[in-house]
């Protein structure tokens, strides 16, 4: 997805429309919760790979897959998408690239959502 945004502009103004009137406050806590559990989530996808625990790390790339979506990372969702689906497909024996290529997307993210924020 080289030519699309990292953050989709329609969903934070959907997102925005949902309480138009506090200036931007609902906003600002939607991503900061988003800011704030993604970093969990990875980790959960770390050592639950490590464990061999292939239904928690499903689990939390599906939550990534679904707070990306909600945020409008459509990156980074389409990587947790494909994590989710790889490990309930085929385990978790080739899903390291994929976490590393996570990662590398929700940095991005993480970078555009603070202008936001800030």
């Amino acid at each position: 997805m080289p030519n699309s945004p990292v953050i989709d502009p329609e969903s934070i103004a959907n997102l925005r429309a949902l309480s138009p009137d506090d200036g931007d406050v609902f906003l600002k806590e939607v991503l900061g919760i988003f800011l704030d559990d993604t970093p969990i989530r990875i980790a959960e996808l770390h050592s639950s790979h490590a464990a061999g625990d292939a239904a928690t790390f499903t689990r939390a790339a599906h939550s990534i897959k679904g707070s990306s979506s909600n945020v409008g990372a459509s990156e980074l969702r389409a990587v947790a998408e494909q994590l989710e689906h790889q490990s309930r497909v085929q385990g978790l024996t080739q899903v390291a690239p994929l976490v590393v290529e996570l990662e590398a997307a929700f940095a991005r993210v993480q970078v555009e959502l603070q202008k936001i924020i800030a």
